[in-house]
């Protein structure tokens, strides 16, 4: 049985709920909290607003393999509050990725569930240990300190 990782962030943005939704539910704002060392590029032509069973693929440049081209499904859009971007084609096995926003104290809380499981048995194990878990905690620390800036 392959293992299943998990990424687990959040934090706290001083913006309302409505402003918070209007800016995760655009799939063209997935530029602006992505590093510019992966040379992200959305292929699909994105509509402003996301919807159930939007397919978007992108290129992603990954350290020692090149650029990777990832197909992405959104699905299970609860609006105002959660979704889900479940990978359909790409470098993991498995990307199961729920995003969330709740009204808290203070502004928004937003919170990224990842699970993910990475191919090639063994190597994927070693891959995540040198490589791929390093890089998923280089990205989501950069949305970390950009998101802010954004509201």
């Amino acid at each position: 049985m392959p293992k299943i990782h998990t990424l687990y962030r959040e934090q706290v943005i001083q913006t309302d709920l409505a402003t918070a939704w209007e800016f995760i539910s655009s799939p063209k704002n997935l530029d602006a909290i992505t590093p510019d060392d992966l040379s992200f590029e959305i292929i699909t032509d994105v509509p402003c607003k996301m919807y159930n069973g939007l397919l978007i693929e992108y290129k992603v440049g990954i350290p020692f393999l090149g650029k990777q081209t990832w197909l992405t499904e959104l699905k299970h859009i609860r609006e105002q509050h959660s979704f889900v971007d479940e990978q359909r084609i790409g470098p993991y096995k498995i990307w199961y990725h729920y995003h969330e926003i709740t009204k808290v104290e203070g502004g928004i809380r937003f919170v990224d569930k990842v699970n993910y499981v990475l191919p090639f048995g063994p190597l994927g194990s070693l891959a995540h240990w040198l490589f791929v878990k390093r890089q998923l905690k280089h990205i989501f620390d950069h949305r970390e300190k950009v998101t802010p800036g954004l509201f």
